[in-house]
């Protein structure tokens, strides 16, 4: 019995090492670490560590040339939250008619708004509008919205003129002047000036130099003609 229980126990010791050998081997092969970069995005689904670039050009710049029947399409993705019709109900979302320019999470019969928007404050402008809809969780952190937000600034500058027709018609602010050069015509015209100065100053020089300057004894004639017509003039 002793040597039948001392095979069995050998056996079951060898069938642990084998199991052991194989699941190193099978982790060092299969790992389930998450791939750099994922191979597929999910629409409207914020990526880990994400959260919408930063608006590159002001609202105020596109909003001239922004078209509200685009915006239109774009408000589409917004459809399965908010209503936008006067009167609409909330839904998962607000209704938004004439949401610019109200006060930041207030009214809108009584939806229950994140206390994170509530703490923004003031009023639903142009830039505020552009900032959430450029990343939700950036402009309110903690907010219950999980939209990612749009990342295209036309795209934001068609949705927001599309809201402001809806119930708000507020005036489109005035476009930022283009900006000056700094430097303009100055430093050229400005070194042309120096240029100039120094090419007088030479000349001034040199003039100076040529009618003045005594040659010194025993040096030859500064003009060789001039040594010529004197030496032929009668003495």
């Amino acid at each position: 019995m002793d040597l039948k229980t001392n095979t069995i126990a050998g056996w079951v010791l060898g069938a642990a090492g084998a199991a052991l050998g194989l699941s190193i081997v099978g982790g060092m092969m299969f790992h389930d670490e998450r791939p750099e970069k994922m191979g597929y995005a999910i629409e409207g689904v914020e990526a880990e560590g994400g959260g919408g670039a930063a608006a590159e050009v002001p609202i105020a710049s596109l909003l001239p040339t922004a078209d509200a029947a685009k915006g239109a399409e774009v408000f589409k993705k917004c459809a399965a939250c908010h209503t936008i019709n006067q009167g609409g109900a909330n839904g998962i979302g607000p209704n938004l008619y004439a949401t610019m320019g109200e006060a930041i999470a207030q009214g809108k019969a009584g939806f229950a708004f994140s206390d994170a928007l509530k703490a923004v404050g003031g009023n639903w402008d142009w830039d505020k509008m552009n900032a959430w809809l450029t990343s939700p969780r950036k402009f309110a952190p903690g907010t219950k919205m999980t939209f990612a937000g749009l990342s295209n600034p036309q795209d934001r500058a068609n949705v927001i003129l599309y809201l402001n027709q809806q119930g708000s018609n507020l005036p489109l602010p005035a476009a930022p002047a283009a900006k000056e050069s700094a430097a303009g015509d100055a430093p050229a015209n400005g070194a042309d000036a120096a240029v100039n100065k120094v090419e007088e100053d030479v000349r001034g020089d040199t003039g100076s130099i040529a009618n003045t300057g005594t040659p010194a004894k025993g040096a030859p004639s500064v003009d060789p003609q001039a040594a010529i017509e004197g030496a032929k003039a009668p003495r």
